[in-house]
């Protein structure tokens, strides 16, 4: 998903408006970058923790990518991909945030 979003964000329709640009990098990269770190801090409950933020992450990413789309920065091949691409990433960080979860509830 990152690499899509920065194929997108580097066209000139973005480079007017280096707000949304860097903050929608900034939100795709924090996707990846928590899950990384929950992982590596070797417990269930700071990864599941890291996920929900990965998650949140993933959200702001969908609403920043609507902007986009309102403000014509996408074309609606590029942003239908991209968003599609977004909630799968999401319903799939929820079915790992479950996972991790159970792991820890007390039995």
């Amino acid at each position: 998903m990152a690499g899509l979003v920065y194929e997108a964000t580097n066209g000139d329709r973005f480079a007017r408006d280096f707000g949304l640009r860097d903050q929608i990098r900034r939100a795709t990269v924090s996707v990846m970058s928590n899950i990384a770190e929950g992982f590596e801090r070797g417990g269930a409950p700071d990864f599941a923790r890291f996920l929900l933020i990965a998650k949140g992450s993933c959200g702001e990413v969908r609403s920043q990518l609507y902007l986009a789309r309102d403000q014509e920065y996408l074309d609606r091949d590029a942003f239908d991909h991209i968003v599609a691409l977004a909630e799968e990433v999401s319903r799939m960080l929820q079915g790992l945030i479950k996972r991790v979860r159970e792991r820890v509830a007390p039995r």
